[in-house]
Protein backbone atom coordinates (compact mmCIF):
# COMPACT_ATOMS: atom_id res chain seq x y z
CA UNK A 1 0.00 0.00 0.00
CA UNK A 2 1.36 3.60 -0.82
CA UNK A 3 1.37 6.04 1.47
CA UNK A 4 -0.76 9.25 1.25
CA UNK A 5 2.47 11.24 1.29
CA UNK A 6 4.44 9.10 -1.04
CA UNK A 7 1.67 8.82 -3.48
CA UNK A 8 1.41 13.00 -3.29
CA UNK A 9 5.41 12.64 -4.08
CA UNK A 10 4.89 10.68 -6.93
CA UNK A 11 2.63 12.81 -8.66
CA UNK A 12 4.85 16.08 -8.14
CA UNK A 13 7.80 14.29 -9.79
CA UNK A 14 5.34 12.70 -12.42
CA UNK A 15 4.43 16.90 -12.83
CA UNK A 16 7.91 18.02 -12.59
CA UNK A 17 8.83 15.26 -15.51
CA UNK A 18 6.59 16.34 -17.74
CA UNK A 19 7.15 19.85 -17.37
CA UNK A 20 10.89 18.98 -18.44
CA UNK A 21 9.35 16.81 -21.20
CA UNK A 22 7.04 20.14 -22.48
CA UNK A 23 9.67 22.39 -22.49
CA UNK A 24 12.22 19.87 -24.07
CA UNK A 25 10.08 19.76 -26.60
CA UNK A 26 9.95 15.88 -26.42
CA UNK A 27 6.55 15.34 -25.57
CA UNK A 28 3.20 15.63 -26.04
CA UNK A 29 4.26 18.21 -28.06
CA UNK A 30 7.26 15.94 -29.81
CA UNK A 31 7.51 13.53 -32.93
CA UNK A 32 4.68 11.13 -32.42
CA UNK A 33 5.50 7.52 -31.65
CA UNK A 34 1.70 5.58 -31.34
CA UNK A 35 3.47 3.47 -28.28
CA UNK A 36 4.36 6.34 -26.10
CA UNK A 37 1.21 8.34 -26.93
CA UNK A 38 -0.68 5.24 -25.86
CA UNK A 39 0.75 5.13 -22.15
CA UNK A 40 0.91 8.87 -22.30
CA UNK A 41 -3.05 9.00 -22.99
CA UNK A 42 -3.36 6.48 -20.09
CA UNK A 43 -1.48 8.59 -17.79
CA UNK A 44 -3.19 12.08 -18.31
CA UNK A 45 -6.82 10.27 -17.93
CA UNK A 46 -4.60 8.76 -14.31
CA UNK A 47 -3.81 12.15 -13.68
CA UNK A 48 -7.27 13.33 -14.17
CA UNK A 49 -8.48 10.81 -11.63
CA UNK A 50 -5.71 11.97 -9.12
CA UNK A 51 -6.09 15.21 -8.69
CA UNK A 52 -9.59 15.87 -10.06
CA UNK A 53 -8.62 18.48 -12.75
CA UNK A 54 -10.18 19.36 -15.74
CA UNK A 55 -7.12 20.52 -17.72
CA UNK A 56 -5.93 16.72 -17.86
CA UNK A 57 -8.80 15.93 -19.60
CA UNK A 58 -8.31 18.98 -21.96
CA UNK A 59 -4.46 17.25 -22.98
CA UNK A 60 -5.73 13.70 -23.53
CA UNK A 61 -8.66 15.51 -26.07
CA UNK A 62 -5.62 17.28 -27.93
CA UNK A 63 -3.21 14.26 -27.77
CA UNK A 64 -5.98 11.83 -29.52
CA UNK A 65 -6.49 14.86 -32.41
CA UNK A 66 -3.14 15.03 -32.28
CA UNK A 67 -1.89 11.21 -32.94
CA UNK A 68 -5.15 11.06 -34.87
CA UNK A 69 -4.06 13.37 -37.10
CA UNK A 70 -0.48 12.82 -37.59
CA UNK A 71 -0.67 9.36 -37.52
CA UNK A 72 -4.45 8.49 -39.00
CA UNK A 73 -4.23 6.32 -41.85
CA UNK A 74 -7.80 4.97 -43.93
CA UNK A 75 -7.36 1.89 -41.28
CA UNK A 76 -5.54 2.27 -37.97
CA UNK A 77 -2.76 4.03 -37.14
CA UNK A 78 1.46 4.20 -38.14
CA UNK A 79 3.59 3.01 -36.11
CA UNK A 80 5.33 6.72 -35.11
CA UNK A 81 5.89 10.06 -37.17
CA UNK A 82 9.90 9.43 -37.85
CA UNK A 83 10.59 7.72 -41.40
CA UNK A 84 11.65 4.72 -40.13
CA UNK A 85 8.76 3.86 -38.34
CA UNK A 86 6.69 3.33 -41.04
CA UNK A 87 3.82 0.51 -41.06
CA UNK A 88 1.48 -0.70 -38.79
CA UNK A 89 1.83 -2.87 -35.22
CA UNK A 90 -1.15 -4.57 -33.84
CA UNK A 91 0.53 -4.45 -30.00
CA UNK A 92 0.45 -0.67 -30.48
CA UNK A 93 -2.79 -0.34 -31.97
CA UNK A 94 -4.42 -2.32 -29.21
CA UNK A 95 -2.45 -0.21 -26.15
CA UNK A 96 -3.54 3.22 -27.65
CA UNK A 97 -7.00 1.07 -28.07
CA UNK A 98 -6.75 0.48 -24.50
CA UNK A 99 -5.89 4.36 -23.95
CA UNK A 100 -8.67 5.08 -25.93
CA UNK A 101 -11.27 2.55 -23.55
CA UNK A 102 -9.93 4.85 -20.45
CA UNK A 103 -10.37 7.73 -21.47
CA UNK A 104 -14.22 6.92 -22.86
CA UNK A 105 -15.19 5.87 -19.62
CA UNK A 106 -15.31 9.83 -18.81
CA UNK A 107 -16.09 10.63 -22.35
CA UNK A 108 -18.02 8.17 -24.16
CA UNK A 109 -17.33 9.02 -27.82
CA UNK A 110 -14.04 7.84 -27.42
CA UNK A 111 -15.02 4.46 -26.32
CA UNK A 112 -16.74 4.53 -29.33
CA UNK A 113 -13.86 5.12 -31.18
CA UNK A 114 -11.81 2.62 -29.24
CA UNK A 115 -14.59 0.33 -30.96
CA UNK A 116 -14.79 1.77 -34.13
CA UNK A 117 -10.63 1.10 -33.88
CA UNK A 118 -10.89 -2.35 -32.99
CA UNK A 119 -12.97 -3.11 -35.74
CA UNK A 120 -11.33 -1.41 -38.27
CA UNK A 121 -8.16 -3.44 -37.77
CA UNK A 122 -8.98 -7.11 -36.69
CA UNK A 123 -9.71 -8.56 -40.02
CA UNK A 124 -6.16 -7.80 -41.83
CA UNK A 125 -4.19 -8.05 -38.19
CA UNK A 126 -6.25 -11.47 -36.91
CA UNK A 127 -5.85 -15.23 -38.88
CA UNK A 128 -8.69 -16.97 -37.07
CA UNK A 129 -7.09 -20.42 -36.18
CA UNK A 130 -3.49 -19.41 -36.76
CA UNK A 131 -2.29 -16.03 -34.88
CA UNK A 132 -1.68 -12.06 -35.36
CA UNK A 133 0.50 -10.69 -37.45
CA UNK A 134 2.95 -8.86 -35.62
CA UNK A 135 3.55 -6.08 -38.39
CA UNK A 136 1.16 -5.03 -41.39
CA UNK A 137 2.29 -2.48 -44.57
CA UNK A 138 0.95 0.86 -43.93
CA UNK A 139 -2.48 0.36 -45.67
CA UNK A 140 -3.25 -2.96 -43.82
CA UNK A 141 -3.00 -4.68 -47.18
CA UNK A 142 -0.59 -7.23 -46.62
CA UNK A 143 2.24 -8.51 -44.06
CA UNK A 144 5.21 -5.95 -42.99
CA UNK A 145 7.90 -7.94 -45.08
CA UNK A 146 10.24 -9.54 -42.86
CA UNK A 147 7.72 -10.12 -40.00
CA UNK A 148 5.44 -12.85 -38.77
CA UNK A 149 2.86 -13.43 -36.27
CA UNK A 150 3.08 -11.90 -33.28
CA UNK A 151 3.55 -13.72 -29.69
CA UNK A 152 1.87 -11.86 -27.16
CA UNK A 153 -0.70 -9.50 -29.68
CA UNK A 154 -3.54 -12.03 -29.77
CA UNK A 155 -3.58 -12.14 -25.58
CA UNK A 156 -3.51 -8.54 -25.86
CA UNK A 157 -6.49 -7.80 -28.03
CA UNK A 158 -8.26 -10.55 -26.14
CA UNK A 159 -7.69 -8.29 -22.66
CA UNK A 160 -7.85 -5.05 -24.56
CA UNK A 161 -11.57 -6.21 -26.44
CA UNK A 162 -12.98 -6.97 -22.75
CA UNK A 163 -11.69 -3.88 -21.01
CA UNK A 164 -14.03 -1.98 -24.20
CA UNK A 165 -17.12 -4.47 -22.73
CA UNK A 166 -18.76 -3.91 -25.97
CA UNK A 167 -20.75 -6.40 -27.28
CA UNK A 168 -20.22 -5.20 -30.77
CA UNK A 169 -16.99 -7.25 -30.76
CA UNK A 170 -17.98 -10.48 -29.86
CA UNK A 171 -17.13 -12.09 -32.97
CA UNK A 172 -13.49 -11.18 -33.16
CA UNK A 173 -12.94 -11.68 -29.23
CA UNK A 174 -14.10 -15.16 -29.53
CA UNK A 175 -11.50 -15.48 -32.56
CA UNK A 176 -8.83 -14.08 -29.85
CA UNK A 177 -10.01 -15.62 -26.95
CA UNK A 178 -9.59 -19.04 -29.19
CA UNK A 179 -5.72 -18.21 -30.29
CA UNK A 180 -4.92 -17.45 -26.55
CA UNK A 181 -6.27 -21.00 -25.84
CA UNK A 182 -4.53 -22.65 -28.25
CA UNK A 183 -1.37 -21.09 -27.35
CA UNK A 184 -1.64 -20.39 -24.07
CA UNK A 185 0.54 -23.66 -22.94
CA UNK A 186 3.54 -23.27 -25.16
CA UNK A 187 3.87 -19.40 -24.80
CA UNK A 188 7.48 -18.86 -23.21
CA UNK A 189 8.54 -15.11 -22.94
CA UNK A 190 12.35 -14.15 -22.29
CA UNK A 191 12.45 -10.39 -22.93
CA UNK A 192 11.89 -7.76 -20.36
CA UNK A 193 9.15 -5.90 -21.72
CA UNK A 194 7.40 -8.73 -22.79
CA UNK A 195 7.29 -10.37 -19.59
CA UNK A 196 6.03 -7.32 -17.69
CA UNK A 197 3.40 -6.44 -20.02
CA UNK A 198 2.23 -10.43 -19.84
CA UNK A 199 1.69 -9.75 -15.76
CA UNK A 200 0.13 -7.03 -17.04
CA UNK A 201 -2.74 -8.56 -18.81
CA UNK A 202 -2.58 -11.54 -16.27
CA UNK A 203 -4.47 -9.13 -13.14
CA UNK A 204 -7.39 -8.03 -15.59
CA UNK A 205 -8.36 -11.90 -15.44
CA UNK A 206 -6.15 -13.65 -12.55
CA UNK A 207 -8.32 -16.75 -12.09
CA UNK A 208 -8.51 -17.69 -15.89
CA UNK A 209 -6.18 -20.82 -16.68
CA UNK A 210 -3.91 -18.58 -19.30
CA UNK A 211 -3.37 -16.26 -16.65
CA UNK A 212 -3.11 -18.77 -14.05
CA UNK A 213 0.11 -20.44 -16.05
CA UNK A 214 1.35 -17.54 -17.31
CA UNK A 215 1.61 -15.20 -14.13
CA UNK A 216 4.10 -17.60 -12.23
CA UNK A 217 5.66 -18.78 -15.21
CA UNK A 218 6.37 -15.06 -15.92
CA UNK A 219 7.32 -14.03 -12.00
CA UNK A 220 10.31 -17.23 -12.94
CA UNK A 221 11.87 -16.11 -15.76
CA UNK A 222 12.38 -12.11 -13.81
CA UNK A 223 13.86 -14.12 -11.01
CA UNK A 224 16.87 -15.37 -13.45
CA UNK A 225 16.97 -11.50 -14.54
CA UNK A 226 17.01 -9.64 -11.96
CA UNK A 227 20.70 -8.00 -11.10
CA UNK A 228 21.76 -6.88 -7.42
CA UNK A 229 23.81 -5.06 -7.16
CA UNK A 230 22.74 -2.25 -8.30
CA UNK A 231 18.85 -3.62 -8.74
CA UNK A 232 17.79 -4.08 -12.89
CA UNK A 233 16.17 -6.25 -14.72
CA UNK A 234 18.11 -7.48 -17.53
CA UNK A 235 16.97 -7.38 -20.99
CA UNK A 236 16.91 -11.24 -20.98
CA UNK A 237 18.40 -14.38 -19.11
CA UNK A 238 22.10 -14.27 -19.94
CA UNK A 239 21.94 -10.43 -20.79
CA UNK A 240 23.31 -9.34 -17.60
CA UNK A 241 24.69 -5.86 -18.72
CA UNK A 242 22.00 -4.95 -21.05
CA UNK A 243 19.39 -3.14 -19.29
CA UNK A 244 16.94 -0.56 -20.55
CA UNK A 245 14.80 2.21 -18.33
CA UNK A 246 11.68 2.13 -20.27
CA UNK A 247 11.38 -1.81 -20.30
CA UNK A 248 12.28 -1.72 -17.10
CA UNK A 249 9.62 0.78 -16.32
CA UNK A 250 7.53 -1.96 -18.23
CA UNK A 251 8.57 -4.87 -15.75
CA UNK A 252 7.50 -2.30 -12.90
CA UNK A 253 3.85 -1.54 -14.30
CA UNK A 254 3.31 -5.56 -14.51
CA UNK A 255 4.88 -6.36 -11.16
CA UNK A 256 2.74 -3.69 -9.34
CA UNK A 257 -0.54 -4.44 -10.83
CA UNK A 258 0.06 -8.58 -9.51
CA UNK A 259 1.51 -6.96 -6.49
CA UNK A 260 4.43 -9.30 -6.50
CA UNK A 261 8.68 -8.27 -5.91
CA UNK A 262 7.31 -4.77 -4.33
CA UNK A 263 10.87 -4.29 -2.75
CA UNK A 264 12.21 -4.96 -6.37
CA UNK A 265 10.21 -2.49 -7.84
CA UNK A 266 11.59 0.23 -5.24
CA UNK A 267 15.12 -0.84 -6.09
CA UNK A 268 14.86 -0.49 -9.52
CA UNK A 269 12.43 3.21 -8.99
CA UNK A 270 15.59 4.28 -7.13
CA UNK A 271 18.26 3.28 -9.66
CA UNK A 272 16.46 4.50 -13.07
CA UNK A 273 15.57 7.94 -11.30
CA UNK A 274 19.63 8.50 -11.60
CA UNK A 275 20.73 6.01 -14.17
CA UNK A 276 22.12 7.83 -17.55
CA UNK A 277 22.35 5.71 -20.72
CA UNK A 278 24.44 7.59 -22.42
CA UNK A 279 22.56 7.38 -25.63
CA UNK A 280 19.60 8.79 -27.06
CA UNK A 281 17.10 6.98 -24.95
CA UNK A 282 18.10 9.90 -22.30
CA UNK A 283 15.94 11.87 -24.47
CA UNK A 284 13.67 9.94 -25.43
CA UNK A 285 10.30 9.97 -24.70
CA UNK A 286 9.13 6.24 -24.12
CA UNK A 287 11.78 6.38 -21.16
CA UNK A 288 10.34 9.27 -19.51
CA UNK A 289 6.78 8.62 -20.08
CA UNK A 290 6.69 4.86 -19.31
CA UNK A 291 8.75 6.27 -16.43
CA UNK A 292 5.70 8.14 -15.13
CA UNK A 293 3.28 5.74 -15.90
CA UNK A 294 5.46 3.39 -13.51
CA UNK A 295 5.18 5.95 -10.57
CA UNK A 296 1.37 6.32 -11.50
CA UNK A 297 -0.11 3.21 -13.00
CA UNK A 298 -3.29 4.43 -12.06
CA UNK A 299 -5.58 3.79 -15.18
CA UNK A 300 -3.62 0.93 -16.13
CA UNK A 301 -4.81 -1.26 -12.96
CA UNK A 302 -7.92 -2.77 -12.46
CA UNK A 303 -9.88 -1.27 -9.46
CA UNK A 304 -8.73 1.77 -10.55
CA UNK A 305 -11.64 4.73 -9.52
CA UNK A 306 -13.29 4.48 -13.21
CA UNK A 307 -13.90 0.42 -12.67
Amino acid sequence: MIRRHESDERIDGVLARLSWLRGEGIWPNGRRYLWTDAFGLVLLVSLHRARGEARWLGEARQLVSEVERVLGRERGLRIGEAPDRDGQYYHYLAMWIFALGRLGALLPEYQARAVALAHAIHEPFVVPGRGVWWKLQEDLSAPYPGFGMGVLDAFHGFVVYRALADAALAPELAQLEELVEAHRERLALTQDLALGMMLWMTHFHPLEPWARLQRPRSLAVLERMWVDPPGYFCRQPGQRAVKYAFTNHGVSIGLQAVGAMPERVARLREFFRTYRSGDAYDREAITHVMACCAELPGELLVGSESD
